[in-house]
C-alpha cells in the first residue's frame, strides 16, 4: 500500500467483498490495477454480473493469498483484456519474497525471487535439498523475513531455524527459468495411500469445466486410504456431477479423483476471499452423521 501512496495514485478499498460493489468501484472509479485472491479471480473470469460493467480501464489483476491456476489465470486475463499475474510472500516475509511484473509473468505461476533474496526447496520430512523441478517445502532467507513472533520465542524457533531460514510451510517448485509455482499448504495436503494430494490442484482443474462456477476440495478420513478427496462445487443450472467427475478422470490421477462431488449454493469465504476449509468440513460431517 506504500507503494502506491509514494506514487502519489489513488487507493481504493473495501471493508468486505462483494462482487457487483467490486465491479462498481472498478468502473467509477477506473480502476487500472485491482488486488484479489484466486476465488475473486474465478468470479471475473466466469460470472455473468461482470458483463454488466465497464471494466475497459482495466490493466493488471494482480492475484496473491493462494495458489491460482494457469487456466483461471489466462481465462481472467482474457475476458477482462488486461494482464493477470500472481506474487508471493506471507506477513513473516513482510511480505512479499517472488513477484511477477507485467513484463515479467506466467500464467500460474507467482513470480520469481526478489533481489537479495535466496531460497530452496526441501523435503519436509526429510530435510534432502529437492531439485529443480521437483517439489518441496520452500525456504527463504533475506532481508524481509521477520526478526521473530513478539514475545513468543517458541513459535519463532519453529518458524526461523538457526541458520536462518524461514520455514514457509508452502509447497512448491521452480521451473528452468526461475519462476515459482505454488502448490499449496503443507497442511493442507490430503495423504491417500501414501500419496499427496494438493487441493489447490484439483480445484484449478474443477474450476476450468465449464459447469463449474466455484469449487473447494477438503480431505476427510477414510479407513482404508488415509484420507480422501471431497469436491464441493458451485454448479451452473443444469449441470450434472456425473459429467464433472468423467472431466477429471481424463485430467488427474486416480488417486487424485474425488472420492464424492457435492453441489452447494455458495463456498464459505472469509472476508479476503478465502476458502474457509473448516467449514466444509463441518458441513460434511453433519451430513455424514445425518
Amino acid at each position: 500500500m506504500n507503494v502506491h501512496l509514494v506514487a502519489g495514485v489513488t487507493l481504493v478499498t473495501m471493508p468486505r467483498f462483494d462482487l457487483p460493489a467490486f465491479l462498481g468501484q472498478l468502473q467509477n472509479h477506473k480502476v487500472r490495477r485491482a488486488m484479489a485472491v484466486p476465488p475473486v479471480v474465478n468470479a471475473m473470469a466466469k460470472h455473468p454480473v461482470v458483463d454488466q460493467f465497464d471494466l475497459s480501464a482495466r490493466k493488471v489483476f494482480f492475484s496473491a493469498a493462494a495458489p491460482l491456476g494457469a487456466e483461471l489465470s489466462a481465462a481472467c486475463a482474457a475476458r477482462l483484456n488486461a494482464i493477470c499475474k500472481q506474487g508471493y510472500g506471507m506477513t513473516e516475509l513482510s511480505p512479499v519474497s517472488h513477484f511477477s511484473s507485467p513484463d515479467h509473468h506466467k500464467a500460474g505461476a507467482a513470480g520469481i525471487t526478489l533481489p537479495n533474496t535466496i531460497c530452496k526447496l526441501v523435503d519436509p520430512e526429510t530435510g534432502a535439498l529437492m531439485n529443480q523441478g521437483h517439489e518441496g517445502e520452500l525456504w527463504i532467507k533475506g532481508p524481509q523475513v521477520m526478526l521473530g513472533y513478539l514475545n513468543n520465542p517458541e513459535a519463532t524457533a519453529r518458524t526461523i531455524d538457526e541458520a536462518g531460514w524461514l520455514h514457509t510451510g508452502d509447497i512448491a517448485l521452480f521451473d528452468d527459468e526461475g519462476y515459482l509455482y505454488i502448490k499449496d499448504r503443507l497442511k493442507e495436503l490430503i495423504k491417500v495411500k501414501g500419496f499427496q494430494v494438493a487441493p489447490a490442484e484439483l480445484e484449478a482443474v474443477l474450476q476450468s469445466h465449464p459447469g463449474v462456477l466455484d469449487a473447494a476440495l477438503i480431505g476427510v478420513d477414510d479407513g482404508e486410504a488415509g484420507e480422501v478427496p471431497i469436491a464441493f462445487v458451485v454448479a451452473r443450472p443444469g449441470q450434472d456431477t456425473e459429467s464433472i467427475a468423467a472431466f477429471l478422470r481424463e485430467r488427474l490421477a486416480s488417486y487424485k479423483q474425488p472420492r464424492r462431488i457435492e453441489v452447494i449454493e455458495a463456498i464459505p469465504k472469509s472476508a479476503s476471499g478465502k476458502i474457509l476449509r473448516r467449514v466444509l468440513k463441518g458441513q460434511y460431517a453433519e451430513g455424514a452423521g445425518s
